[in-house]
């Protein structure tokens, strides 16, 4: 394999292991809401579930034929996403699994060749790389709301799922810096 090759193969693996970063944070706020939580939004905002709902609708319209099929579905109800509802864990967990399925498996296919390739999303062409950017940009965006929630429904029961507040020294103390700097690439 050659430099190229492995440059592509490390971007793949980087994107890959964000989008894991970014799920772990969703699945970390989900397991500290109650049932009723999941599905609670203030007027006029979007509950997790609607979140949860646009972004698997969004993974699964993606990256269902990823690279042979228009990004945007027909099947795609993106409005739909957005309507309320009420549902159980299980089926919250069971949507949030389905889109991020989607996904992986589209990644776990991408060859170091691939970067380039153009795909299209809502008819504007994209090299691949762009295109994962884009919807690693538009995932995190979400997850960010899911936290941010959940955050506020928890109040001084909310466990940070990153450092927690007033942590930072300590963390930075009790941290290899030889690990630091791994989990940074």
């Amino acid at each position: 394999m050659g430099k190229t090759d492995e440059r592509a193969r490390e971007l793949i693996d980087s994107i890959t292991a964000e989008y894991r970063r970014y799920k772990k944070l969703g699945d970390g706020a989900f397991a500290q809401l109650s049932d009723e939580e999941l599905s609670r939004a203030a007027p006029d905002d979007n509950s997790i579930a609607m979140i949860v709902w646009h972004i698997a609708g969004n993974l699964k319209s993606r990256f269902t034929d990823f690279q042979t099929t228009d990004g945007e579905k027909s099947w795609r109800n993106r409005d739909e996403e957005f309507a309320g509802r009420t549902v159980s864990r299980e089926v919250l967990l069971e949507k949030w699994e389905d889109g991020w399925r989607s996904l992986f498996t589209a990644l776990d296919a991408l060859a170091d060749d691939n970067l380039n390739d153009v795909v299209t999303i809502r008819e504007q062409p994209l090299a691949i790389h762009q295109a994962l950017h884009r919807s690693l940009a538009h995932t995190s965006y979400h997850i960010g709301q899911i936290v941010y929630v959940a955050k506020a429904f928890r109040g001084s029961a909310w466990r940070s799922l990153s450092i927690p507040r007033g942590a930072s020294a300590s963390f930075m103390k009790a941290t290899d810096p030889m690990q630091r700097s791994a989990t940074r690439t």
